[in-house]
């Protein structure tokens, strides 16, 4: 029955988005760049050309490219592969869908989003209530905003604005996070956030507000340089999608990359690597666009249960 009920769950996924007008698409599993995420990829070797690949981490960067090449709605159901911890809601692969829509911002995309998730949640289980971990989640109602600097602030007393590396390492101490002094402050923010902020989030809100450090992919806040035009959906205190309006400045981009590799450089394995040829797609031109992406965590969430107990051959020891 969970089974047939996890049919239900992509199937919708799939009917609303060409509802919109989307068309589905499939890009390659192999990359010469993992990119779109911050996560270890698995490597394998292509013995026909002779080189090594990565399994893909994200669906992200190829589906760009084709708002590039002129595709102005695209989405893709598919495979990704990442390389780390097996957890209550992690697997090392996972289903998980993307789509990207040409000239909307990250506004439209919030709205599409609970419209989504509120058609999935009635088709699954019938109504607007479920149950996760003996306490009532309601779908239904209109979702909250919650901005990442205003919470940060309230629940550490740090300003992200302008705080110091030295601040953050001295909070994460203070709340026994284990870092490596390597790690910058993306990281360190990203590990702080998920320690205090997430803890208070239980019923669906919508998450806006990123900073920067975290968000190598996404458009600036005109109106804080410090922000990026980014929104995530919370429940049950994860994270169940994530998406914003996309940054298509390839001189902006070529810069957060850089960023990122000097912190691959430094030690953090999970820092996005310079995809040169992403960057030149940028240069002949992308329309402004909102992305948006989510994995099966939000049906294990639906079914009560942890990630492997909803997948029909999970990876075990």
């Amino acid at each position: 029955e969970m089974f047939r009920k996890k049919s239900v769950f992509w199937q919708t996924i799939r009917d609303f988005l060409k509802d919109k007008g989307f068309l589905e698409v499939q890009t390659p599993v192999l990359e010469n760049v993992p990119g779109g995420a911050d996560a270890q990829p698995f490597i394998t070797h292509h013995n026909a050309l002779d080189r090594d690949f990565y399994l893909r981490i994200s669906l992200e960067l190829p589906l760009k490219r084709l708002l590039v090449g002129g595709f102005e709605k695209v989405f893709e159901i598919g495979r990704l592969f990442r390389n780390e911890g097996i957890d209550r809601e992690h697997l090392q692969e996972y289903d998980d869908t993307e789509f990207y829509m040409a000239y909307g911002d990250h506004e439209d995309g919030m709205v599409m989003v609970e419209e989504l998730f509120k058609k999935i949640v009635k088709n699954v289980t019938g109504g607007t209530k479920t149950i996760f971990e003996g306490k009532e989640i309601e779908w239904g109602k209109s979702w909250p905003r919650v901005d990442y600097f205003e919470e940060f602030e309230k629940e550490t007393g740090l300003d992200l604005n302008d705080v110091t590396l030295e601040q953050l390492q001295k909070k994460a101490k203070e709340l026994k996070i284990d870092f490596h002094k390597t790690d910058g402050k993306g990281r360190l923010i990203d590990a702080i956030y998920k320690k205090t902020v997430r803890q208070k989030l239980w019923d669906p809100c919508f998450l806006v507000g990123h900073p920067v450090e975290i968000s190598p992919l996404s458009k600036l806040d005109p109106n804080n340089p410090k922000k990026v035009l980014r929104f995530q959906v919370l429940a049950v205190q994860t994270e169940l999608g994530n998406g914003w309006a996309e940054l298509n400045d390839p001189k902006d981009q070529r810069e957060r990359f850089d960023e990122q590799m000097k912190l691959r450089a430094a030690g953090d394995k999970e820092a996005q690597m310079l995809d040169e040829d992403f960057v030149e797609a940028l240069e002949y031109g992308m329309p402004p666009a909102v992305g948006f992406g989510m994995s099966e965590r939000l049906f294990a969430v639906l079914m009560d249960k942890s990630l492997r107990e909803t997948v029909i051959f999970p990876p075990m020891k």
